[in-house]
């Protein structure tokens, strides 16, 4: 019989966007792969694939105690019937829930990836604040027990969890991000005219959206030239979500353009001249990525997660958080130097291939459930462990 690889995450369209390639990696190589997560709009995608895809209704905002006692029941039963070879579980929630599942149905090869462990760890709000001690201590529970495998996207966290004694320094596996297609994002010469910032996100307070208007008001005000991109639509499951009212008003402001949701982002990037992204925190933003493999100079915030993909000073700029008058300052020295542009993108692209392809990621992957499921041949690409 096949192993089966179980995928718990809270939402089907994060699975895609971020998991697809890697689950297809594992599909090819053998494994029965069954993805756990709420269906909005892409069950029908993932299923296509050739995957098995269960339907779970979840809310990442959820805190009432008895929907989420439900929530947990329902996933011991899918656990017990699928009796999976190796469960990966993606995000916060998913670790939490997931893992007091698969305790509960007698799986022992468990995979927990906080990503960019989110709003409870990235906002200043009171809520993410009361929040935060509770998180902690679920996780110094449950992100990882006995036998089970933790995957991080970027070094601080690795660095981080361990120096907590949340998790034992064997058991840490660094996978840098969900990978970018190299062929998909392939690198075209920057269109004419006035230089064109890109900003692709989810439309939250955290990615730093509150911070890149106000570096085009700014850089509006130096009389500075140049169009600001916002690509992203706003996330009413994540309590940073930016009211629409607010995208829209901007957008009126003439400062920043918001063109939503966008399918189209490969076509986007050849018509821009610089990718941004001030996020508070990340995993390793797969945006950040897409501009790399772009050849495009980022500017990102020096914080957890943008540091894996840009090279302050090489292939782009890092400024400190919440700071609207860095952000612009950098974008500023990119928006007058042509030549700048140029030598930065090429060392964005240069990275995109040495670090960052999708191959490389998907077999950094496929080592691990490897090494779990001890079925399939391994990786070429070795894992890093601390």
């Amino acid at each position: 019989m096949s192993p089966k690889l179980l995928y718990f995450i809270t939402e089907d369209w994060f699975f895609r966007s971020h998991f697809l390639g890697r689950a297809r990696a594992a599909l090819h190589d053998g494994y029965e792969v069954v993805v756990v997560a709420r269906e909005s709009s892409h069950g029908k995608t993932i299923r296509d694939q050739g995957m098995r895809f269960i339907p779970l209704p979840i809310s990442r905002r959820g805190l009432n105690p008895f929907r989420e006692l439900i929530t947990i029941l329902r996933l011991i039963l899918i656990y017990r019937r699928e009796r999976p070879s190796v469960v990966h579980h993606i995000a916060l929630k998913p670790i939490m829930y997931g893992t007091i599942a698969a305790i509960f149905a007698g799986c022992r090869k468990i995979i927990n990836a906080p990503v960019g462990l989110g709003f409870v760890f990235s906002s200043g709000s009171w809520k993410a604040r009361f929040l935060r001690p509770l998180a902690m201590l679920g996780l110094k529970v449950l992100l990882n027990p006995r036998g089970s495998t933790v995957i991080f996207e970027n070094q601080d966290d690795v660095g981080a969890f361990v120096a907590a004694k949340i998790v034992r320094p064997q058991d840490a596996i660094l996978i840098r991000g969900a990978g970018v297609d190299t062929q998909e994002f392939a690198v075209a010469p920057e269109a004419d005219g006035s230089p064109v910032v890109i900003l692709v996100a989810r439309m939250l307070w955290d990615k730093g959206i509150g911070e890149y208007v106000e570096a085009a008001h700014i850089l509006k005000t130096r009389g500075r030239v140049v169009r600001m991109l916002l690509v992203g639509a706003p996330d009413d499951q994540n309590p940073a979500s930016i009211p629409t009212k607010a995208l829209n008003e901007w957008n009126l402001s003439g400062a920043v353009e918001w063109l939503g949701h966008r399918s189209d982002i490969p076509e986007l990037l050849t018509q821009s001249h610089i990718v941004c992204l001030p996020s508070y925190r990340e995993g390793l933003p797969k945006s950040l990525l897409e501009g790399l493999a772009a050849g495009r100079p980022l500017v990102a915030t020096d914080v957890p997660g943008c540091r894996e993909a840009v090279q302050d000073g090489v292939n782009g700029f890092l400024v400190p958080a919440k700071d609207a008058r860095s952000l612009a300052d950098a974008l500023e020295k990119l928006i007058l130097s042509r030549e700048l542009r140029q030598r930065m993108g090429e060392a964005s692209r240069n990275l995109a291939l040495s670090e960052f392809s999708s191959q490389r990621i998907e077999a950094e992957t496929l080592a691990v459930y490897f090494q779990l499921s001890q079925k399939g041949m391994p990786s070429k690409n070795q894992t890093s462990r601390t």
